[in-house]
């Protein structure tokens, strides 16, 4: 009977534990319910940045709803303004604009709005209502903290000052002599400028943020189809055209579109830097369009130089609706988002490369061996990078350039190893020769430290580097040649590339991104 009491009482136990955990399961179920309503808290964009919140966010009407109150007056408010949150969540999270903007007036009104419509809600006093609107409100102050921190970062208010130098460059050296009836001087100066205006551009970061990304996108692709237009002008004035009207009655028709396109490219160069407040893209293209079906329509047949003249003029023109393509641009597609790019995966494919020749040579360099010399792999390098199509896009130009400055600073460290290890000083040698070897030996050493280092540039580690440069840099100056031609050069040759481990130092360090 004890046995049978003992064996009663085991499963009386064990109903009661499955009991409990199928209660605490149930329990479980009921506070995910709860906290389901507007899913996570805000993350700053993160989960929009990837396909917007509808691909990682359930509606909320096919969400589980709470199982307290699920009808109640209150929490269906909610629902529609979750409903409006998810429609407004996107275009917070893309938006690429300033404070002043049209859109960010609207964006900002219309959250304000939602976020009185969440205080209004009367939950009644009841805590489960109380935790969704507080929910509610918490991921609307997200989206209106997410929308002003990106429309004031440092980064953005960069982007814009760089905008606003180049509009000032492009206005006072393009578009206002064209204005004023003159004649627009194209010069190296000018176009050194420009390519100045872009490298800043392009060294502005963003953390990775959408909009930030976006806007620096739009500033470089603007102001390197600037650039295309003066640059496609600067050949056009070497050509010896236009052909005299004497030629053919069809010449002077083309020297007349010749006219309205040089018209028409200020007008271009006027659009894409926002100073133009009258003219439109789609208008510019329909006065394009025009020219060339009054090119199309002249007959120029049985006379090849004419013929050859009207092809560049509609070159030239095909040439200038190109760019026209740039208005909608950055709002419709995702170019901006680098990552996705195929010629930065090759690139990054190629670092991942280099990355990995640099370990095997450091690594035999600590063990004295100098057989490990991989430089037809390093060069087989070169040229693959050298082959990556750039579309033109200065981010990816400069990051195939920071991948090919990678790989000469491992080609240059081999080829000073093998250098110091080759040489065999004279009796007679210069003493400041043998000093200027003195110093390469040194700097040897620190750039096997340089090409290891992979820290920041507030680490101490980083400061006593540059410092141990500099040093080196001054000993190199204190060399005196006395006259020794041969010291001259190898001095020059020691500080020359000294300041390129600096540069690479520096390069590694400025947390750059596409």
């Amino acid at each position: 009977m004890g046995s049978d009491l003992h064996q009663t009482a085991y499963h009386y136990r064990a109903d009661f534990k499955m009991e409990t955990a199928a209660r605490n399961k149930k329990r479980s179920r009921a506070k995910r319910r709860k906290k389901s309503l507007f899913g996570k808290p805000f993350d700053g964009g993160k989960r929009m940045d990837h396909g917007g919140p509808q691909q990682q966010q359930q509606h909320p009407m096919e969400q589980q709803q709470p199982a307290y109150h699920p009808q109640h007056p209150a929490m269906m408010r909610l629902y529609e303004i979750q409903k409006e949150v998810a429609s407004l969540g996107p275009q917070v999270c893309t938006f690429s604009g300033l404070q002043n903007d049209r859109d960010y007036k609207r964006l900002e009104r219309e959250l304000t709005r939602l976020l009185l419509d969440v205080d209004q809600v009367d939950t009644e006093g009841k805590p489960e209502l109380q935790g969704a609107r507080k929910r509610a409100a918490q991921e609307v102050e997200g989206l209106l903290r997410y929308l002003e921190e990106n429309a004031t970062h440092p980064s953005r208010l960069a982007i814009e000052q760089l905008s606003y130098e180049a509009r000032q460059l492009v206005d006072e050296r393009v578009v206002a002599p064209q204005r004023a009836g003159g004649v627009t001087e194209i010069n190296d100066e000018l176009v050194d400028a420009l390519q100045q205006l872009v490298l800043r551009l392009t060294q502005v970061k963003t953390e990775g943020r959408v909009p930030l990304r976006k806007a620096r996108y739009r500033a470089l692709t603007r102001l390197c189809a600037v650039q295309d237009v003066i640059e496609g002008r600067t050949q056009q004035q070497t050509l010896s055209l236009p052909l005299s009207g004497d030629t053919h009655e069809a010449v002077n028709c083309i020297n007349q579109v010749m006219v309205k396109v040089s018209v028409a490219r200020s007008q271009l160069v006027a659009l894409l830097m926002g100073l133009s407040g009258r003219d439109s893209c789609a208008h510019l293209s329909r006065i394009l369009t025009e020219m060339q079906v009054e090119l199309d329509a002249l007959d120029v047949s049985g006379n090849a130089v004419i013929r050859n003249y009207r092809k560049q003029v509609v070159e030239e023109i095909n040439g200038l609706l190109k760019h026209l393509d740039l208005e909608g641009e950055g709002d419709d597609t995702r170019r901006y988002d680098l990552a996705q790019n195929n010629s930065i995966r090759e690139i990054e494919g190629v670092r991942a490369h280099i990355s990995h020749l640099r370990e095997g040579v450091l690594r035999h360099c600590v063990m004295g061996d100098l057989s490990f010399r991989p430089k037809a792999e390093l060069q087989g390098l070169l040229t693959q990078l050298d082959q990556v199509d750039t579309a033109k896009n200065p981010c990816i130009r400069e990051a195939r350039r920071r991948a090919v400055v990678e790989v000469q600073a491992v080609i240059t460290f081999l080829d000073l190893r093998e250098a110091l290890a080759r040489r065999q000083p004279g009796p007679n040698e210069h003493p400041s020769h043998r000093a200027v070897w003195q110093v390469l030996g040194s700097l040897s050493e620190l750039q096997a430290q340089v090409l290891g280092f992979d820290g920041k540039r507030v680490d101490k580690s980083y400061m006593i580097l540059e410092e141990l440069l500099t040093k080196q840099l001054l000993a190199l100056d204190a060399v005196d040649p006395q006259g020794d031609e041969t010291t001259k050069v190898a001095r020059k040759q020691a500080v020359k590339f000294a300041q390129n481990i600096l540069n690479y130092l520096d390069m590694k360090t400025d947390e750059w991104e596409y």
